[in-house]
């Protein structure tokens, strides 16, 4: 992408804000909705918070400062709104945030939008097994194949935590996959 600090002016500036909108949703759509859906799992809820995630980041695009990129800075939103979306569906539905996801990944198959087979079902139910921030270092690591840097600037964490992190999920999830 052109240079950020350009990029962000013609974003903030009344008359190249829509084409500069255009551009950032051509560029971010894509991955924004791939990492919400890792938490998530839904398509229908991936693409409602993906749509509050677009909207907060117009909202507040304002008060960025530059002190990470604005990638990392969208993948932070991206992050709360997912985590505040389920936290809010399983708080109307009277459940954890946990068994709420237990019961999306339950009914994965059901999901028209998911292709996985069987091993795919199976990693989903092994990450539930996992505290919040190891699914996210996780997803975004195994997933999204980000660097820990990017992960670190998202997530707004060190790098050292995160690989620790990340190997943790990693064995957790191994031991998983061959006991069950």
């Amino acid at each position: 992408m052109q240079d950020e600090k350009v990029f962000i002016e013609e974003l903030l500036h009344p008359t190249t804000q829509n084409k500069a909108f255009q551009v950032l949703l051509q560029q971010y759509q894509k991955p924004l909705y791939h990492h919400i859906r890792t938490i998530v799992l839904n398509h229908d809820d991936a693409d409602d918070v993906l749509q509050n995630t677009f909207v907060k980041v117009f909202r507040y695009l304002k008060t960025f400062k530059g002190d990470s990129k604005l990638f990392s800075w969208m993948y932070r939103i991206a992050t709360n709104e997912a985590l505040t979306f389920l936290s809010q569906k399983a708080k109307k539905h009277n459940t954890t945030s946990e068994a709420m996801q237990t019961n999306i990944v339950n009914n994965l198959h059901a999901d028209v939008y998911f292709d996985g087979n069987d091993i795919q079902l199976k990693l989903q139910k092994a990450m539930l097994l996992l505290p919040e921030k190891q699914q996210l270092v996780f997803k975004m690591k195994y997933f999204q194949e980000m660097k820990y840097e990017e992960i670190s600037e998202a997530l707004g964490t060190s790098a050292g935590g995160l690989k620790a992190s990340y190997h943790h999920a990693v064995k957790k999830i191994e031991e998983y996959m061959m006991t069950h």
